[in-house]
């Protein structure tokens, strides 16, 4: 769990994105800052000991432990920290995620395959050795214009992650599906650094090297973590993906 502090500095009193705050709970003595101190002078009550009525105490008695555990732990670890997702909406499901994903990858390849098509461009250059019958693969590598769209491809999904995520915490695709991004330590809308980490741990090595099983091992690491569902790239930002309904 984040123990992480919101950066310096006060939010915008309208993002929508941040908690609700918690009300706080007087004390049963009436006054939410507790009872005023005696006036100077006065002797404790009970004694100059502060024993009780009787007059036979000593030391008061020991307070009650603090609700939620032996260590007054309000969070799902208890050891007094607070549970960062307190006052936010529910966590998205991995469904809900997938699909908002898959409409993402749409919305930015179609338009990519469409303006690459009229140049019918080989991203790889193949060497090969042909011999008995066989032909094997030695090496392969970009092509000049092959490097030239995938870095294109990159600077479109980097740059689209991170546009919409830092702007409003919804690419498109969340947005269709009703859901957003949020800091997981006060549930605003990620800053323009945290938003570019993550787009970056989502985008590059999807790109560049492992384009199926980078996408498997993002899948993986949300299911496995509890409890907060976090990705890789959410580890990374800080974040969590929520509903908005």
């Amino acid at each position: 769990m984040s123990t992480d502090q919101p950066p310096p500095g006060e939010r915008p009193e309208d993002d929508p994105f941040l908690k609700k705050p918690q009300e706080p709970t007087p004390p049963s003595g009436g006054s939410p800052y507790g009872s005023p101190p005696p006036p100077e002078g006065t002797p404790p009550p009970g004694g100059p000991y502060g024993g009780g009525a009787g007059g036979g105490g000593g030391y008061p008695p020991p307070s009650p432990p603090p609700p939620g555990g032996p260590y007054g732990g309000g969070g799902p670890g208890g050891y007094g920290m607070p549970d960062p997702l307190a006052g936010m909406p529910p966590l998205a499901d991995f469904g809900k995620r997938l699909a908002a994903r898959v409409l993402d990858v749409l919305i930015v390849a179609i338009p990519l395959f469409l303006i690459q098509l009229p140049f019918n461009n080989r991203r790889y250059t193949v060497e090969t050795d042909q011999g008995d019958d066989v032909t094997e693969i030695i090496s392969r590598s970009y092509s000049g214009t092959g490097l030239i769209w995938t870095l294109i491809g990159i600077i479109a999904f980097v740059g689209y992650d991170w546009f919409f995520t830092q702007k409003s915490g919804q690419t498109l695709g969340k947005k269709a599906l009703g859901l957003r991004v949020a800091m997981l330590n006060d549930g605003s809308v990620p800053p323009s650094g945290a938003a570019l980490a993550r787009a970056a741990v989502l985008w590059l090595p999807t790109l560049i090297c492992c384009f199926c099983l980078w996408p498997i091992a993002l899948i993986i690491s949300m299911l496995v973590d509890k409890p907060y569902r976090q990705a890789l790239h959410d580890k990374v930002a800080k974040t969590v993906v929520v509903t908005t309904t």
